[in-house]
């Protein structure tokens, strides 16, 4: 075993038995289990993240304050179910093949596949931005670096669950796994060290963070143009990530789907990103669509910093298929994009 190898958590930190802390605290004698899994939390705290970062994002381009928590109650509860879905449906063995059927949404024992989460995610957000008046693009690209964040929050929760991990290296970060995980490979000893994927994609999605903020400060991307980044740059890494994980996958065409899933991510990425460039050269000129924007009386947008911009897009209200508006948005309206 190598000296730099990164050990796996103990089981007892997978989860924390609150029924066993009740009953020895308090000397009572609750049955039933009830357990606060290291997973769940992992989630959350990148569901909290993501909307805190997504709601300055929001705010600094004009949206109406916490506008976020009305659209976070739609793309939340669709985004677990659209990740459970997408993971059950590609793993219908580990489901439907004798174990019983409530294990179909026990997502506390893991099993939120991402690209289902984006596309049920992003109906949901869909339908918040009609309730609420934003614009789509403006929330997508507001919400990428939480997201990302949020993602990387998650992968965390795969180290606890001890899964998701790779194929054998000898490499001194190689993950530790017990040879009494269901997951580990057969005829391998014990001892073997693995390809720590899901450190692999916090590095990827953190790094790509960073990347995209800096490309933000210095151009301005809007229209889903940041959105269009991020297919392009999760999609690429994810390609590579999914293509050394042992773990069973269906296979298409000799690829797994997740590596599909991913190719799909990087072309939509660029058909975004080259449509919308085309069909909008200047910025966003409000952050909801024509005559859906909140009342004068009690909206104090949050607007900070002052730099030169292009020109406002003349095409404006080609966007969520409304029609045209005054292009009002001053500079200083657009400049606090770059802040966040």
């Amino acid at each position: 075993m190598l000296p730099l190898s990164i050990p796996s958590p103990s089981a007892d930190w997978q989860y924390f038995d609150l029924t066993g802390w009740i009953n020895k605290t308090f000397n009572a004698s609750l049955s039933f289990d009830i357990r606060i899994h290291a997973y769940a939390i992992c989630i959350l705290l990148g569901i909290v993240a993501a909307v805190l970062f997504t709601n300055a994002r929001l705010n600094r381009r004009g949206a109406e304050r916490w506008v976020i928590i009305d659209l976070a109650i739609w793309c939340v509860p669709f985004g677990i179910v659209g990740g459970r879905v997408f993971h059950v449906v590609t793993h219908p063995d580990d489901y439907f093949n004798g174990q019983a059927l409530w294990h179909v949404f026990a997502i506390w024992e893991g099993g939120l596949a991402i690209f289902g989460a984006l596309i049920f995610g992003a109906l949901g957000a869909w339908l918040g931005c009609r309730q609420t008046g934003l614009r789509f693009s403006v929330f997508a690209d507001a919400l990428v670096p939480g997201l990302m964040l949020a993602q990387a929050f998650g992968r965390l929760g795969n180290y606890f669950n001890h899964e998701l991990f790779g194929t054998p290296t000898t490499l001194p970060w190689g993950l530790e796994i017990e040879s009494t995980n269901a997951a580990y490979p057969v005829g391998l000893p014990a001892g073997t060290l693995f390809h720590p994927t899901f450190a692999y994609e916090i590095l990827w999605n953190l790094f790509g963070l960073a990347v995209i903020l800096l490309i933000n400060k210095n151009v301005k991307l809007e229209w889903g143009k940041t959105l269009a980044l991020y297919f392009i740059w999760y999609g690429s890494g994810r390609m590579w990530f999914e293509s050394i994980r042992t773990d069973y996958s269906q296979v298409f065409l000799g690829f797994r789907v997740n590596v599909w899933a991913a190719a799909a991510a990087v072309v939509l990425g660029l058909i975004i990103f080259i449509v919308q460039s085309r069909r909008h050269t200047g910025l966003v000129p409000s952050a909801y669509v024509p005559g859906r924007g909140p009342n004068e009386e009690g909206f104090h947008p949050v607007i900070t910093g002052e730099v030169d911009h292009p020109e406002v897009d003349s095409a404006a209200g080609t966007d969520d298929d409304d029609d045209a508006e005054p292009t009002d948005r001053t500079p200083s309206d657009a400049s606090a994009d770059v802040k966040a």
